[in-house]
């Protein structure tokens, strides 16, 4: 049973059917999804919910799809953990990882949306899939796509890390390399969106495959005993991810599964590419576009489509945002590992990077519950630590070597 009415404009609220629409005719403002919440409270319940299988579909009555899930079945549920040792290192109380490095099957948080777009897909009888993309969601798209027997076409700036293009050519899908940043990617792909007949996952039929992101919320939530912490820091590139986190928690409180929203969103950018962080400290209600210059390329985007949305969470929610440099965003990632163990790649050492600059400012305070989002695995961007992390100590194959050369140093 789906428990979607339809489409609804962001902006001036004019409803669309169930459609692989995504732009309003009318006011050009972005669709969303519109539920019905009614019926979804009396059959949903967290009894119901701990009762079925750990994975992202737990939370399929606020996901829209019309019969079953038919991709994901192993993806979601994540760790969150206490980062016991990270707390001492920045001088907190409580503060917790929500790790998607480790999602199935390609080890981000993109997982989340393609399992949602992919079996919105296939009911809309799409054949064929494709996307515009920084990295992850490449990876994520040709592998799922791969398993689904879906026709699958990529696109990525030529200048991806290595990492991310071998994680992606794998699967085999046609990847088109577009010699311009992402924003260039985009708008190519919207033009071929509208000639082709393809379900692009984040173009047209993009206000269903963000909504996996609401499950990284939920998750969250529930993860910690169905409580909230006071503080989620969030990586931001298209702004979607933040604005999702968000609107997740809010449909807890109003299914009744929390009592209340206290929770604070943090944006987190690299300094070479922050168009949503500058309008949250310029109090613009514009975004500007910057042309992108960091090593977290994951995150850059410098035309986000989300971005308005993002600034209006941060700001309805007391948050706030902030900046890193890619000397910063290095030492974050290797903060990261070297006390919880986790290898995160660029984005999680903007968002780690960001938090303990926060702590520092004072605009996070030392004594209450905190939430790091890490996005995605540091296997997919070496590149950026790896003259950063020392080299091995060589020895010959012999005791003397190993006493002369390890122990006595």
């Amino acid at each position: 049973m789906s428990y979607v009415k339809g489409l609804k404009c962001r902006e001036c609220g004019r409803p669309y059917p169930k459609q692989a629409l995504y732009v309003c005719e009318y006011c050009f403002g972005p669709l969303e999804v519109d539920y019905d919440y009614a019926k979804i409270k009396k059959i949903l319940s967290k009894k119901e919910i701990l009762s079925r299988a750990p994975n992202l579909w737990r939370y399929r009555e606020l996901l829209p799809i019309d019969g079953k899930p038919t991709d994901g079945l192993d993806s979601g549920f994540t760790p969150l953990f206490r980062a016991r040792n990270l707390e001492k290192a920045l001088g907190v109380k409580e503060l917790y990882i929500k790790d998607d490095s480790a999602n199935h099957p390609t080890l981000s948080f993109k997982d989340r949306v393609v399992a949602v777009a992919l079996s919105k897909a296939k009911e809309f009888g799409f054949d064929t899939v494709a996307c515009a993309s920084t990295g992850n969601l490449a990876n994520s798209l040709a592998a799922q796509a791969a398993k689904a027997n879906l026709k699958r076409y990529i696109f990525i700036p030529a200048d991806l890390e290595l990492g991310k293009v071998i994680a992606t050519l794998i699967y085999h899908p046609v990847l088109v390399a577009v010699e311009g940043n992402y924003d260039q990617v985009n708008r190519l792909c919207s033009e071929i969106a509208n000639k082709y007949k393809w379900a692009f996952v984040n173009i047209n039929i993009r206000p269903f495959y963000a909504e996996g992101s609401k499950t990284y919320g939920y998750e969250i939530v529930e993860q910690l005993g169905w409580k909230t912490p006071k503080h989620i820091i969030v990586p931001c590139a298209g702004g979607s991810l933040i604005t999702k986190i968000y609107k997740g928690i809010k449909e807890f409180h109003k299914l009744g599964f929390i009592s209340k929203v206290d929770t604070k969103i943090y944006a987190a950018q690299a300094t070479g590419c922050a168009p949503i962080v500058t309008a949250i400290k310029e109090n613009l209600e514009i975004i500007k576009p910057v042309k992108p210059n960091t090593i977290a390329k994951s995150l850059a985007i410098g035309n986000p489509a989300d971005g308005v949305y993002a600034v209006g969470v941060v700001k309805e929610s007391g948050g706030n945002g902030e900046d890193v440099s890619d000397d910063e965003i290095v030492e974050a990632i290797k903060l990261l590992a070297q006390t919880e163990g986790v290898f995160t790649e660029t984005a999680g050492g903007v968002t780690l990077g960001v938090t303990k600059k926060l702590i520092e400012q004072g605009k996070i305070p030392k004594d209450e519950s905190i939430v790091v989002c890490i996005t995605g695995n540091g296997l997919k961007t070496q590149e950026a630590v790896s003259e950063r992390i020392g080299k091995p100590v060589k020895i010959k194959p012999n005791l003397a070597s190993f006493e002369e050369n390890v122990t006595r140093r």
